[in-house]
């Protein structure tokens, strides 16, 4: 499971100073980078290699709501990989408070279109997402 620290700014906020909906999007999929990153997939070399990864579905809930200067915590955990894709569980904490999850179901995919296996490195690094 890969960690992500966030603090909420004033311009993630609606005019009742909580967290806009869209924008726990933004902070999941910022969590997603940072875990490929951390574990040292370089998304700009898979690009030059003609491949992306794209969300393909997500599944949403908004449990409690995120407000102006809170410190968040985006938990991202594999739950599943197959050949061109891979199922994520995504959760916006505050503290021990989780405030939303998401499965976001993720696809590599080359530019011209269409799936593409994962790379090898990419796939053991969302294996590493796995479990606790």
């Amino acid at each position: 499971m890969h960690r992500f620290t966030t603090r909420v700014f004033y311009e993630d906020t609606d005019m009742a100073g909580i967290v806009y909906h869209a924008n726990h999007l933004k902070f999941i999929e910022r969590a997603r980078s940072d875990a490929l990153r951390e574990r040292g997939v370089d998304q700009n070399a898979m690009r030059g290699d003609g491949l992306v990864f794209v969300v393909r579905s997500m599944e949403c809930d908004w449990l409690a709501p995120a407000r102006y200067e809170d410190l968040l915590t985006v938990t991202t955990e594999t739950v599943r990989i197959k050949r061109a894709s891979a199922a994520l569980r995504q959760c916006v904490l505050r503290g021990e408070e989780t405030l939303f999850r998401a499965e976001v179901l993720i696809a590599c995919m080359g530019l011209a279109g269409g799936p593409q296996r994962i790379p090898a490195a990419a796939a053991e690094a969302l294996a590493g997402l796995q479990g606790g």
